[in-house]
């Protein structure tokens, strides 16, 4: 059940962080808070396998601390990324 918490924990990280960080014009409403939520269950399961409990301290750091890692690099990555692909996109159309 707690795995639930800690995938909105990470939506929610996400959906600010895409706010936060300049460049949301180049990628989707979902795409950066979707990569914090499963990055947060993803991380969340193997920890629980590995036997943390859901009331420890560590558990929580480690799954929301990633998921905000991977939100905040798709954040800045992904425009960078767009921009790219644009110009190379426009520069095969135009030499075509």
């Amino acid at each position: 059940m707690e795995i639930l918490f800690a995938i909105v924990i990470g939506a929610g990280m996400g959906a600010v962080i895409r706010f936060v960080v300049p460049g949301r014009h180049t990628h989707g409403l979902l795409l950066v808070p979707l990569i914090g939520a499963i990055v947060a269950g993803g991380v969340w399961t193997p920890l629980v396998w590995l036997g943390f409990t859901f009331d420890g301290t560590w558990i929580w750091v480690i799954s929301l601390g990633a998921a905000g890692v991977a939100a905040l690099l798709t954040a800045i990555l992904a425009p960078i990324m767009r921009q790219n692909e644009d110009a190379a996109r426009f520069e095969r159309l135009r030499r075509a």
